[in-house]
C-alpha cells in the first residue's frame, strides 16, 4: 500500500513508546506510579459535567465552526478577568477540539509550500505537534534548541533563517520544563516578529497552572500578528473533552476559520456547553492549582534532600530534573521504572537531542501516591548513585 512518505519518516510518538514500557513493567505485577504522560486524574468538576449533560439535545445536528456565541463570550470574559485583555467574541475567538488539533492544523492556514518564507520555528524540547503539523503543511522546520534556563530567545536565530520564517511558535509556561517568559520577554519576541513579518503563535495552555506569580499572555503585548492557544484540558481537568480556543489577530482568526470549515473538527455543542461553564468559573481552577502545588511540594522536598538539580518548573504541573552524575536521562528513567516509577526522559520532547540529561515528572498520581512514590524514589536513587 502506498502511503504519504511523511508517515514513514516520523518516529514513534513518545507516549506510545512509554506506554509499551509501562505495559511490560505492569505485567510483572509491580505497582506503577505514573508520572509520565501529562493527563491529570482529578475528577472534572461537577458543574462542568452537568453543563455537558444538560446540553445533550433530543435531535443532534452539526456544530458550527464558529461555535455558540455564549462560549465565545465566556472565553472573552475569562481573558478580560485573567489578563486584562479585551477580545471581540465575533472576530477574535474560535473554539477548537483541544489544543493539539489547533497546533497541528494552524500551519495549513498560513504556510505556502512554494514560498521562500515557509519556515516554521518552534522550541526544542517542546510539544511534538509543533514540528509534525509544520511538516504535513509542507513547511521547512527550524527547531530552536533550548538549554540553561530553557527560555526561548528567537533573536538568537540566524538572520537568514528569520528571513525565511513564516510562523514562530513560543510556549510559555513551557512544556516540558515549566519555564515562564516575562511580559518584557514576550514583548521583545513580538517586536522581532513584526520586523520580519512573522506570525507569532503562543501556546499558553498552562497559563493557569502555576506556583506563585500568574504567567502573562502574549495578548497583553499586542494582538497584531499574534495568535494564542488555550485549553480546558489542564486548567479544568477536561483532557477527554477535547476543548480549547484560538484567539488574537482578527485577520489570522478569519483565515483559520476558513481552513476549519474543511476538516470537520468543530467541537460538539455539548462540549461547547461544558467549556462555557469551565471558562466562566475560576474557583475550580484555583482549587486544582492548589492541589497540584501540594503534589509538587512532595517532590521539591525530595529533590532538595537528594541534591537533584531542578530547572524551570515554576509553572505547569511538571518538574524538570537533571539526572544525577553517572546517569543520562534514559538510564535514570529506566532505573526508576524498574521500581514502578514512570517518568519521561527529556529527549522524548526533543527533535534532536534537546532535553538530554533531564527527566520530566508530571504530577498526575493522587497526593498519597506521590508520597509513596517519593519514598521509593529515595531508595532507588541511593542504590543507583
Amino acid at each position: 500500500m502506498r502511503l504519504n512518505p511523511l508517515l514513514t519518516q516520523l518516529s514513534t510518538y513518545p507516549t506510545v513508546a512509554l506506554d509499551e514500557k509501562k505495559r511490560q513493567v505492569r505485567a510483572t505485577g509491580r505497582t506503577l506510579y505514573d508520572f509520565g504522560v501529562g493527563d491529570p486524574i482529578e475528577p472534572t468538576p461537577p458543574h462542568i459535567r452537568e453543563a455537558m449533560l444538560a446540553a445533550i439535545p433530543e435531535v443532534s445536528q452539526y456544530p458550527t465552526v464558529q461555535g455558540p456565541r455564549a462560549l465565545r463570550e465566556a472565553i472573552a470574559a475569562y481573558m478580560a478577568r485573567r489578563f486584562g485583555v479585551t477580545l471581540d467574541p465575533a472576530t477574535q475567538i474560535l473554539p477548537t477540539s483541544g489544543s493539539k488539533e489547533a497546533v497541528f492544523h494552524l500551519p495549513l492556514a498560513f504556510i505556502d509550500p512554494a514560498a521562500p518564507d515557509r519556515t516554521v520555528v518552534f522550541p526544542d524540547p517542546g510539544y511534538p505537534a509543533y514540528s509534525r503539523g509544520a511538516l504535513f503543511a509542507g513547511a521547512e522546520t527550524h527547531c530552536q534548541r533550548l538549554e540553561g534556563d530553557f527560555l526561548q530567545r528567537p533573536w538568537e536565530i540566524p538572520e537568514d533563517v528569520l528571513r525565511r520564517t513564516r510562523m514562530l511558535w513560543i510556549n510559555s509556561p513551557h512544556n516540558p520544563t515549566g519555564a515562564v517568559m516575562s511580559l518584557a520577554h514576550l514583548a521583545q519576541i513580538h517586536a522581532l516578529c513584526r520586523r520580519h513579518d512573522i506570525l507569532l503563535v503562543a501556546d499558553e495552555c498552562y497559563a493557569d497552572v502555576y506556583d506563585d506569580a500568574p504567567p502573562p499572555s502574549l495578548l497583553q503585548v499586542s494582538d497584531e500578528g499574534v495568535l494564542v492557544i488555550h485549553s480546558c484540558s489542564k486548567r479544568s481537568g477536561m483532557t477527554g473533552y477535547r476543548s480549547g480556543f484560538v484567539a488574537g489577530d482578527p485577520r489570522a482568526v478569519a483565515a483559520y476559520r476558513t481552513l476549519r470549515v474543511n476538516p470537520g473538527v468543530a467541537p460538539t455543542d455539548m462540549t461547547n456547553a461544558a467549556a462555557a461553564a469551565a471558562w466562566a468559573d475560576d474557583a475550580h481552577a484555583d482549587a486544582r492549582r492548589a492541589l497540584l502545588r501540594r503534589k509538587k511540594a512532595v517532590f521539591l522536598d525530595l529533590f532538595q534532600e537528594l541534591g537533584l538539580e531542578l530547572v524551570g518548573s515554576e509553572a505547569t504541573f511538571y518538574l524538570w530534573v537533571r539526572a544525577p552524575e553517572g546517569h543520562d536521562e534514559q538510564s535514570y528513567a529506566l532505573a526508576l521504572l524498574e521500581h514502578g516509577i514512570v517518568v519521561s526522559p527529556g529527549t522524548f520532547f526533543g527533535v534532536s537531542d534537546a532535553g538530554a540529561g533531564y527527566v520530566r515528572v508530571a504530577m498526575v498520581p493522587p497526593l498519597e501516591a506521590c508520597r509513596e512514590a517519593a519514598a521509593i524514589w529515595r531508595t532507588v536513587h541511593r542504590e543507583v548513585t
